[in-house]
């Protein structure tokens, strides 16, 4: 009887105190059944300089550390970030593929001789999220037909991210990556997505190589319809960021000066 009593007391002590006493909350760790067996893991990395906690959860972080080998396409940038993210390991002591326009397509399998023999490994974005204006994708078909666990980490995609904020038709959308550098092909280009904002409803977003990017803007105002809506998504995720939405002529003579910057363009 004593001790229900007692049992009693105590329950209500903690019930009373227990508003007052700071909560752990632990970081959020992603619970996928392949912690424990081999895993290709596509890893988003910062878009830039942009505050770590603002665009990768910790949960990513956590397997990142876990991780002492990975797939990249250049590997200063890679260790970069790796000790941006305070990387556990010592950074010479990473192993690196690299996963190039130059790499030879006979390469490709030895990238994951690790995972066939137990071990998980990361394959590394330059710049967002891994396989989307990149050349990872090779890996990852070569890993669904050997049968290995892909699992894709949350993070940044600038598409994505300039898609939302666009105001364009996010239901039915295309990325066509790079147009034509050489200027004709690339004004035969620019009409052809036009032609497909009209007839399909469809929005278009494509990229440029930032010192380009000026370029573009001028064939777009010249080429595309006045009513045809750009939106024009700079640095998306950084301090600098500039996210606008127009028709072609309400964007006549008010460009900013978008060289150097990595912008997405969206018309529709």
């Amino acid at each position: 009887m004593v001790g229900r009593v007692v049992v009693r007391i105590v329950d209500r002590i903690v019930d009373f105190i227990q508003p007052f006493v700071p909560r752990f909350v632990p970081p959020y760790v992603p619970q996928f059944d392949t912690m424990h067996k081999p895993t290709l893991y596509l890893i988003p990395t910062t878009l830039g300089d942009s505050p770590l906690k603002s665009v990768l959860p910790d949960g990513v972080i956590h397997i990142i550390h876990s991780l002492d080998e990975f797939i990249v396409e250049d590997v200063r940038t890679a260790r970069r970030f790796l000790a941006f993210i305070k990387h556990p390991r010592p950074i010479v002591e990473l192993k690196f593929s690299v996963l190039s326009e130059h790499t030879l397509k006979s390469q490709v399998p030895s990238f994951l001789n690790s995972i066939m023999q137990g071990k998980s490994i990361g394959l590394l974005s330059e710049a967002g999220c891994p396989c989307i204006a990149d050349p990872g994708s090779v890996v990852v078909e070569l890993a669904h037909r050997r049968g290995i666990e892909v699992v894709p980490l949350v993070g940044p995609s600038s598409i994505l991210l300039a898609l939302m904020a666009s105001g364009l038709n996010g239901q039915n959308f295309a990325f066509v990556g790079y147009l034509p550098k050489e200027r004709s092909p690339r004004i035969r280009a620019i009409h052809e997505l036009e032609h497909l904002v009209r007839t399909k409803h469809q929005t278009q977003l494509f990229i440029e190589t930032p010192y380009r990017n000026n370029h573009m803007v001028e064939d777009l105002l010249a080429q595309c319809q006045p009513e045809t809506r750009l939106c024009i998504a700079a640095d998306l995720t950084l301090p600098t960021q500039f996210i606008q939405t127009k028709t072609i002529a309400e964007w006549k003579g008010k460009v900013p000066d978008l060289g150097r910057r990595p912008v997405v363009f969206l018309i529709g």
